[in-house]
């Protein structure tokens, strides 16, 4: 008869072994890569919190880029309208230069000129 003896000790050695060498290559793993999460399985909840924050601070970044592109916009729109503002002006004082009855055609002619480069 052929027997077979196991020795429970050792087995459970090994095991106990094998938890250790698991549990230091997870503490190895925290310490290289600084975080307390590093996979779902550390803490699944703290996990789901942290991919949801993330989302967050995605959306909230690319609101302020949304803000800034917006914000530059409108101060492109403010320079033209300055711009514009500020040959509306000048139409206007040539227009009540004009208007002077001491001009002459060629002064008329000139004020003309400048208005329509305007």
């Amino acid at each position: 008869m052929i027997s077979l003896a196991t020795n429970i000790m050792s087995l459970l050695v090994m095991n106990n072994l094998r938890s250790s060498q698991q549990a230091m290559q997870t503490s190895m793993e925290r310490l290289s890569s600084g975080l307390r999460i590093n996979s779902a399985k550390d803490d699944p909840a703290g996990q789901a919190i942290a991919n949801r924050m993330g989302a967050q601070i995605r959306g909230m970044n690319q609101a302020i880029r949304n803000t800034n592109d917006g914000i530059s916009m409108v101060q492109t729109a403010e320079g033209s309208l300055d711009l514009i503002n500020d040959s509306l002006q000048r139409i206007r004082e040539l227009s009540v230069q004009a208007l002077n009855g001491t001009n002459s055609s060629e002064d008329r002619a000139s004020i003309q000129l400048e208005i329509d480069q305007r």
